[in-house]
């Protein structure tokens, strides 16, 4: 399956789940620190309140140095769209909004590995490497389209149980921030035109 029906054919805690891994994932280009979301993961486990670990986890980064505030090795819209997927995280992850976010998230990510990675993109949009089609991807964009498809397909197998699932789920967007968090670095050592 796509992307796109995977999204369209998620529960609620999977389009949580998926939502909040791509915007784990994403944190390096805010300038978090890795356990930034560590609290919204575990309220999403025991199905607590998320509302106070994103009060916090917002206030972190606007401490770290506000929504305007640059990383170095990223580019500002980068950085731009990883607030935004942050600040539109739904207050509860259940109801109407979570797919919306769900589904914004997930471009949201792919868009931010596509502005950093350093390998031409080829001529395919971000809309239709979700639909399936995904040739000439790059390297970087190419990972990132695999683990947001690999997250819903985990918290789609219910044999693997919830608690499961989102750990798996968690294990497979640590190793992506990881990786975007080595591709920040790079870039903040070899200053590239136009950041």
């Amino acid at each position: 399956m796509s992307l796109v029906e995977l999204i369209a054919q998620a529960d609620e805690r999977g389009l949580a789940a998926s939502g909040l891994a791509c915007l784990d994932r994403c944190v390096p280009v805010l300038g978090g620190d890795d356990d930034l979301l560590r609290p919204l993961w575990a309220r999403l486990a025991d199905g607590g309140d998320w509302g106070g670990p994103l009060a916090d986890a917002r206030s972190a980064l606007d401490a770290a140095g506000g929504p305007a505030g640059q990383v170095p090795g990223t580019s500002g819209e980068a950085a731009a769209l990883a607030r935004r997927m942050l600040d539109a995280v739904p207050r509860a992850h259940a109801g109407a909004d979570l797919r919306e976010w769900a589904d914004g998230c997930s471009v949201a990510a792919l868009q931010v590995h596509r502005l950093l990675d350093t390998e031409p993109t080829g001529t395919g949009s971000v809309a239709a490497r979700r639909e399936g089609r995904t040739d000439g991807m790059s390297p970087l964009v190419a990972a990132e389209l695999r683990r947001q498809i690999r997250i819903l397909e985990l918290l789609a197998n219910k044999g693997a149980g919830p608690a499961g699932g989102l750990r798996q789920a968690l294990d497979v967007s640590t190793e992506g921030r990881r990786v975007l968090r080595a591709v920040v670095s790079r870039r903040a050592r070899v200053p590239r035109r136009g950041l």
